[in-house]
């Protein structure tokens, strides 16, 4: 039946005109289709174009059973959501009940929209038309999506103020309960047969049973991991413990804002509040000026680097600052439901200042993130036990076992794909690789510039900006620079910058400057009704999840390799495991992570059988290092480059009217 729905005359080729049928995506939902009809676990990894939302989306519709989909990010979940299963329910002519789940920040929050124009913020003007335009809004949404509100900046202040989040939500005793949004997409997430979530959300309810997970898991029959190269550190996040300073003077802000709200004059709240803010600020500052994203070791009982006795004693007041908050608390937590949860909030922050006063844990990994605030993390090393133990496994005799399946364009390099099921727990899986049907050697040519210093020389970055800015400028430019590092982004933005700033040529896009959905949307749409050509420049989440087809990219530059930085005390504690077994950290650890970023990168750069584009890698070692011809080796099949001469002539094939002449010169 399933392949039946694939073949050339099939269901989805006779409604709709776009669909191609290819045998790779038969091959993937035919082997879906099996697994889920003995209870399976099936690892696939299905190379760019196979079309593998279509080809685990029609097997998990068509099988009758309750599905649950996890994707990597919001913006997968929302296309699976709202286009992709709406159109295979209405070919298959299924009568499918489907929601949509994400975490509760994601949701308007009625009860804390309410309070909202009583926070310092929204003296602000902006802040005041922001407000105005969500209780607008709040009129006529149903689902309280805040993805649904059109023109909202995803990073502005206002949303932590009118969403709610484990910490600060009232629960029951909250006044808008019976008409909390977040509390009706878990009951029409109960009520339905396909639930779309994420992977955060996920393990977040693993961690802490507190996201719905816990009713609606045990009713799936199948569960779809898309996106699941990305499972292991998501997994990690939120499978250890976390606590920053951050956390605690919103506590502190919490505590005196409620209390004085709701119960003013019996105690005397702003000293109780004030040492917590004080206690830690004091503590953050124990560490002075520090670059951010600085990560300090913690294998000892204090991180490294810090006087013992200073850390004991910062650490000792702000614990000693959170109980009095909640003895204070605990005297007042009838009168409200707020003051309730305060202190609910003060006890778990004592417990976790006394957990990190502690030795870690047997088997995880402790470090001190450094920036604005400090953030305490205890982090397990992968996700193992925990896939095996409460996932896999039935948890109890009666449990129905569930088929599991775990997808992604990019798992690994060997035919096992050790490197994601290992930290994962599926060395037993069954294993399933389908190649792309692009032909890349038509479609797609590599370089490697010889000529460049090595990535650790201070003027590498210069050199990779003025390559960049050359070819660019060949394209007009359609080009996406990827750096390994934020240092190296700025670097090479500001050289960029620089380069254009007189003629205004091409506009340079830099990450952070603005949210990623109108930086994506602006570099589609350069070289459209006379707007400037673009160059990106990105880190970090740009190096995949970016679907930019046609000729709008053509150009994806990367830096160096993306091997991890080996002074990352997770990355460290991972290598200290595998010397400990007797392993080469290099060839089991550093080679598959830079493969599997490396594929993800060069993964931008075509995203049709239609698209043509060239992929510079900026780092000498893929030519002049034996394990470079692995990594090459490991990238798609595209033509080589050799000589400075071979890419102005690649990239002048690139400029011909023509870009779906798969002949190149």
């Amino acid at each position: 039946m399933v392949a039946e729905v694939f073949a050339p005359e099939g269901l989805l080729s006779r409604a709709l005109e776009e669909f191609t049928p290819r045998s790779g995506q038969t091959e993937m939902a035919s082997a879906i289709a099996r697994t889920i009809e003995h209870s399976g676990v099936l690892v696939v990894e299905a190379g760019t174009g196979i079309g593998k939302t279509f080809s685990y989306l029609v097997p998990a519709l068509l099988s009758g059973q309750r599905v649950l989909v996890s994707t990597a990010t919001k913006t997968l979940q929302d296309q699976l959501f709202r286009r992709d299963i709406p159109r295979l329910v209405e070919v298959l002519g299924l009568p499918v009940k489907t929601a949509l789940l994400k975490g509760r920040s994601s949701y308007l929050c009625l009860h804390r929209m309410e309070q909202a124009r009583q926070h310092p913020l929204l003296e602000e003007s902006r802040a005041q038309k922001t407000l105005a335009r969500i209780e607008l809004w709040a009129q006529a949404t149903r689902s309280g999506d805040m993805a649904e509100l059109p023109g909202l900046d995803e990073r502005s202040p206002l949303i932590p103020l009118v969403t709610s989040s484990r910490d600060n939500c009232l629960g029951a005793g909250c006044p808008q309960f019976r008409n909390c949004h977040v509390n009706l997409a878990r009951r029409e997430a109960l009520a339905a047969e396909i639930v779309v979530i994420n992977h955060h959300l996920f393990f977040a309810d693993l961690a802490v049973r507190e996201s719905g997970m816990a009713e609606l898991l045990p009713t799936v029959n199948l569960v779809i991991f898309d996106e699941a190269h990305q499972l292991n550190e998501t997994g990690v996040q939120f499978l250890g413990s976390q606590l920053s300073t951050g956390q605690l003077l919103d506590f502190a802000r919490d505590l005196l804002q409620t209390c004085l709200q709701h119960a003013r004059g019996l105690l005397d709240w702003q000293p109780l509040a004030q040492a917590v803010e004080m206690s830690a600020r004091d503590w953050r500052m124990l560490l002075g000026k520090t670059h951010p994203g600085t990560k300090l070791r913690w294998t000892d009982k204090v991180p490294e680097g810090l006087n013992a006795q200073d850390w004991d004693e910062a650490l000792e007041a702000v614990r000693v600052s959170c109980a009095r908050a909640q003895v204070a608390l605990d005297t007042v937590t009838e009168m409200s439901p707020e003051l309730q949860r305060l202190s609910e909030r003060a006890a778990t922050l004592v417990a976790q200042l006394e957990k990190f006063s502690q030795a870690g844990a047997v088997g995880t990994v402790r470090w001190l993130d450094v920036g604005t605030q400090l953030r305490l993390v205890e982090s397990p090393l992968d996700i193992a036990q925990t896939v095996q133990e409460k996932l896999i496994k039935p948890q109890v005799a009666t449990e129905t076992q569930r088929a599991w399946i775990f997808t992604s364009a990019t798992l690994g390099s060997d035919a096992t794909l050790r490197r994601f099921t290992e930290p994962c727990g599926l060395e037993s899986a069954e294993i399933l690789k389908i190649g792309s049907p692009f032909d890349y050697e038509k479609q797609a040519a590599f370089y490697v510039p010889e000529d460049l210093v090595k990535p650790s020389d201070p003027a590498h970055s210069a050199q990779v900006a003025a390559l960049v800015a050359r070819s660019a400028s060949m394209i007009g430019g359609r080009t996406l620079v990827l750096t390994t590092t934020l240092r190296a982004l700025s670097a090479v933005s500001e050289a960029l910058e620089a380069h254009f700033s007189a003629t205004g040529q091409l506009e340079i896009l830099v990450q952070g400057q603005q949210p990623k959905g109108e930086l994506m949307a602006r570099f589609r749409q350069a070289n459209q009704d006379g707007q400037r050509g673009c160059i990106l420049v990105a880190s970090a989440s740009f190096w995949e999840g970016v679907d930019v087809p046609g000729e709008a990219l053509q150009l994806v530059v990367i830096d160096k390799l993306p091997f991890p930085p080996p002074s990352d005390p997770l990355v460290e504690a991972r290598s200290k495991r595998l010397e400990a077994e007797g392993r080469s950290v290099f060839n089991d650890y550093f080679m598959p992570e830079a493969t599997l970023a490396l594929k993800q990168g060069a993964g931008r750069l075509i995203r049709r059988e239609s698209d043509r584009g060239i992929l510079v890698v900026c780092d000498t070692r893929l030519v002049q290092m034996g394990y470079g011809r692995r990594l090459v080796k490991a990238l798609p099949p595209m033509r080589r480059l050799q000589t400075p001469e071979d890419l102005e002539q690649a990239l002048e094939a690139l400029t011909r009217p023509s870009t779906t002449d798969l002949c190149w010169p």
